[in-house]
């Protein structure tokens, strides 16, 4: 698989805006071969947990309809993710979509950022997300999730060998983010992809810096300060070959935990 990331900046709070600036990557990005194109977290409409009444919709509202035409349209994949409606109050939800144009697995954010308010504005998630493209198992999680090993440990245990993770990491705390996706690839030797936003909103600066870590942890793509995308092989032979050779997730002791 080929993934691209497409570390870019919304179009504050204007959705159709930023769908017209994501259909232009989509076609950038099928030209350079990419099988998959991740974006980061609400791109649409920006992560604004003080507003988060804005723009939300159902899975069958224009935001994601427009996602599965230009998937449908270019043969791509694509992770995008949105503020969807749900009572009593609304999810922070990604979808993954097939070349096909049709909806592969559906994740809402299970860990909501309490420091920035999230969880008084939106309603957290329970269930994970797999999906399989290019024979690559894939799994899916959001920005704050990062910081929690367990969930990352429960995709190990449905063997998953990338995980995605839309992001909308501030600039102040890029050391972790960087910390974090390298750590939870070590951990769980699979790929995992953080994308990341980038620009200066009314709730934050974001300075982009997008990672790709390999099952080992080494990071195999990085992107600067700026909107750009970024391309990555994806090879789950890597990561099998790795679980086999170096064995670390068999010898954990369940019970002494």
């Amino acid at each position: 698989m080929i993934l691209c990331t497409a570390q870019i900046s919304p179009c504050w709070k204007d959705p159709d805006a930023t769908l017209l600036k994501i259909k232009n990557l989509i076609a950038q990005a099928v030209e350079c071969d990419a099988s998959f194109i991740a974006f980061p977290e609400q791109v649409v409409t920006g992560w604004d947990p003080a507003d988060a009444d804005f723009g939300v919709q159902c899975e069958d509202g224009h935001i994601i309809r427009a996602l599965r035409r230009y998937a449908k349209d270019y043969s791509i994949g694509i992770l995008g993710s949105y503020r969807e409606y749900h009572h009593p109050k609304p999810r922070n939800t990604a979808v993954a979509i097939g070349p096909d144009g049709q909806i592969l697995a559906r994740y809402s954010k299970i860990h909501l950022f309490s420091p920035g308010g999230e969880d008084v504005s939106y309603f957290p998630g329970d269930e994970i997300g797999i999906f399989t493209l290019d024979g690559c198992l894939c799994g899916i999680a959001l920005c704050y999730d990062l910081r929690f090993s367990d969930l990352f440990r429960l995709y190990r245990g449905k063997n998953i060998q990338l995980m995605l993770v839309p992001s909308a990491w501030p600039a102040i705390r890029m050391r972790y983010f960087e910390l974090f996706v390298t750590a939870r690839a070590a951990e769980y030797q699979m790929f995992v992809a953080g994308i990341n936003t980038f620009g200066k909103t009314p709730v934050d600066i974001y300075d982009g810096g997008s990672l790709i870590a390999g099952p080992d942890g080494r990071i195999l793509t990085r992107g600067c300060e700026g909107e750009e995308l970024l391309f990555t092989a994806i090879d789950p032979e890597v990561v099998e070959v790795m679980r086999k050779e170096f064995p670390v997730y068999q010898d954990r002791r369940e019970m002494v935990y």
